[in-house]
């Protein structure tokens, strides 16, 4: 099934001159796991303190952009130049989980001006964590890491800082924003399932 995640190579090649650049200069996978982890958290905190204001709804789309890039950088460094390690691994999946509850649990203040609920946002972050720990399981059962669509961790940011955009951009808010969490929690879920099917091979 589609998924923005299938742009990866792309975005990697694009990143790959300043990745090498970044490891002349010393600087680690684990630094940048964490930075992008610290990132979202202070971006989280301020989305919900400037609740209300189209404007700081554009810090979504681009916190979401720069997580990416730095979630890509730091695989690389990892992957490209000799910095993989069991602490980098267990920062690397901590700190998406921490990433997206910070950013995403912030939309429940950040939207209430403009109509939003907070059970569908709540169910959406649910289903967002549910994913990521379903695709982690793979290596304990002697399978791969799962990254399958439709609504893994980059199609959610693509989703996410496209609604925060168009938001900011003057859209009126109400309470089509509650049928789009829901639609999206329900694909989070979907997600969950069609990667433990995956992981499986399609057996139980």
């Amino acid at each position: 099934m589609a998924s923005v995640y299938d742009l990866k190579p792309r975005f990697q090649a694009v990143l790959r001159p300043a990745v090498g650049a970044l490891a002349r200069a010393g600087v680690t996978a684990n630094q940048v796991t964490v930075a992008a982890a610290a990132m979202s958290i202070v971006a989280g905190l301020a989305l919900a303190l400037l609740a209300g204001s189209r404007a700081s709804l554009l810090l979504m789309p681009l916190v979401l952009f720069l997580r990416m890039a730095l979630n890509a950088i730091d695989g690389m460094l990892a992957r490209e130049h000799g910095q993989k390690s069991r602490v980098g691994a267990i920062l690397n999946e901590t700190g998406d989980v921490v990433s997206d509850a910070a950013l995403y649990l912030a939309l429940v203040p950040a939207l209430a001006p403009f109509g939003a609920g907070p059970l569908p946002i709540v169910a959406f972050v649910f289903g967002a964590v549910l994913t990521e720990f379903v695709g982690v399981l793979g290596p304990s059962i002697g399978a791969p890491r799962a990254y399958d669509g439709p609504m893994g961790k980059s199609d959610r940011a693509a989703a996410i800082g496209l609604l925060a955009a168009a938001l900011a951009a003057g859209v009126p808010g109400g309470v089509w924003i509650d049928p789009v969490f829901a639609a999206l929690a329900a694909l989070t879920v979907f997600t969950a399932v069609r990667r433990a099917h995956a992981l499986l091979g399609g057996k139980p």
